[in-house]
């Protein structure tokens, strides 16, 4: 008896890997994820949720807001050019059958992160048994870092240069002049 799966071809690889995320807005551990995804898989795309109704209220950043603050981003951090960035709506496992990911990378900041995401990928492996789920631990000084905190310090008028990339922090500067 076998515990290989004969949808995965022994010795197989993952060229190309999907960074997902609702990213409203995109952070530095954000952008941590996506320099450590690219580290370890030579094609990433950073998939864009639409998530029209987030904690049930939706976004703050439109979702072509959010695009154009990560390919902003990308360029200012200095990760490589061809980290791709597209948005998308549905099912993830669909998004990326549609581009040709063999797996989904997700930072983890805590134990609360990885008991959602444990479930998320069990769920992905259930509707895409050849998705791969790929877990990297948060760099230490991201740890605490999410965009609903960013959100809400930038709502109190507070500077968020620290925790985001410069050209969010001047979009949240605007969002909450």
């Amino acid at each position: 008896m076998t515990s290989h799966d004969p949808a995965r071809p022994v010795g197989a690889t993952i060229s190309h890997v999907v960074v997902p995320g609702t990213f409203d807005p995109v952070t530095l551990g954000h952008i941590d994820v996506i320099r450590r995804a690219r580290r370890l898989f030579p094609r990433v795309t950073v998939a864009v949720a639409a998530s029209v109704n987030k904690n049930g209220r939706g976004t703050t950043f439109t979702l072509d807001e959010r695009v154009q603050m990560i390919r902003e981003a990308i360029a200012l951090e200095g990760l490589p050019p061809d980290v791709e960035v597209a948005p998308f709506t549905g099912l993830l496992v669909n998004f990326c059958k549609e581009i040709g990911a063999g797996g989904v990378v997700k930072g983890l900041r805590a134990m609360t992160d990885f008991e959602y995401e444990l479930q998320q990928a069990d769920l992905n492996s259930h509707m895409a048994p050849d998705l791969e789920s790929v877990f990297v631990m948060s760099s230490p000084q991201y740890g605490y870092v999410s965009s609903s905190i960013v959100r809400e310090i930038a709502a109190m008028g507070s500077d968020v240069r620290i925790l985001v990339p410069a050209n969010v922090a001047e979009r949240l500067s605007e969002r909450y002049a």
